[in-house]
């Protein structure tokens, strides 16, 4: 399904982080480079098929949102992981939207680990002084074996050396992370490796999201193995107290708003930890306590 109308010619559906929504999305992929991911249903469909987009139909989209829209302050480059493309390209992008929006103020992207593993820092350096201001990075999960169960594709060194990668070049990075991801099996060591990897990265902006399958489990299951059991209420909150314990962050900000989650916890983290943890404490031992979703209140 594409978009009529609008000066973007999207093939839907369209995905971009809570934080985006009041930017431009310009596709410049279709759809994920990796796309196997158990957990992910973002780009099965088949007019997701994974493709980069020609240079003609991006400048195409760039000239019609200019001259449809006029001032753009933010864009955000789509689908799944715009920086698969090469560095040059990338650059060649963003030139074009600044000169097509003089307004603009910062372009961002999701990004797989991987696909910064043959890019340097000099290259991502280079990028940010283009204009890359900041990317969302699906850490998922620090522990090698949920992310082998899950076939994210990823280790624990891929995606230290990644995030590693963006702090030395100056680009704002933020960290996605699953709650339950490992079930019941690896749910303490899912939550302290993930943790142990978010001090070694110190991610300037880290969120939780609760792992859910909107279309059901099987595939999910299928690839995990048959131990598979998903954390009940408390046992998602007992994950994310292991979680908040071991990090060691000094000026990261962290989220835990989004609709999937029962309990909504934000602040800066190190210094707003013991808050933080208060209200998991409550949400665990008195749950009238504390405001959580109901399930009809939660979504993707």
């Amino acid at each position: 399904m594409t978009s009529h109308g609008f000066p973007i010619r999207y093939i839907e559906p369209v995905f971009r982080p809570p934080s985006e929504a009041r930017s431009l999305i310009l596709p410049v992929t279709n759809g994920c480079s990796w796309n196997r991911c158990a957990f992910c249903e973002m780009y099965t469909q088949p007019q997701k098929k994974f493709r980069a987009r020609k240079d003609d139909e991006i400048a195409e989209d760039i000239r019609r949102a200019s001259e449809q829209l006029g001032s753009v302050r933010r864009v955000f480059l789509a689908d799944g992981d715009a920086l698969v493309l090469p560095v040059r390209r990338l650059i060649e992008i963003i030139n074009q939207l600044k000169a097509a929006f003089p307004d603009l103020e910062r372009v961002s992207s999701y990004c797989l680990p991987r696909n910064l593993a043959r890019k340097s820092i000099e290259e991502l350096t280079e990028l940010r002084r283009a204009g890359l201001e900041m990317v969302y990075v699906g850490m998922e999960s620090g522990d090698d074996e949920v992310l082998r169960r899950v076939n994210k594709g990823e280790t624990y060194e891929s995606t230290k050396s990644a995030l590693n990668k963006l702090h030395e070049a100056g680009i704002t990075s933020s960290v996605m992370v699953l709650n339950g991801l490992g079930g019941k099996a690896l749910s303490e060591q899912h939550a302290r490796n993930t943790a142990r990897l978010c001090n070694e990265t110190q991610p300037n902006f880290l969120s939780t999201l609760v792992v859910s399958f909107p279309t059901g489990d099987q595939r999910f299951r299928e690839a995990f193995g048959e131990d598979y059991q998903p954390l009940s209420q408390p046992e998602l909150f007992r994950e994310i107290r292991w979680f908040l314990e071991d990090l060691d962050l000094t000026e990261t900000v962290f989220r835990s708003d989004h609709a999937s989650n029962y309990l909504v916890l934000k602040g800066v983290l190190g210094r707003d930890k013991p808050q933080m943890l208060r209200q998991i404490d409550l949400a665990i031992s008195q749950p009238g306590a504390v405001p959580l979703r109901e399930e009809w209140q939660r979504g993707l």
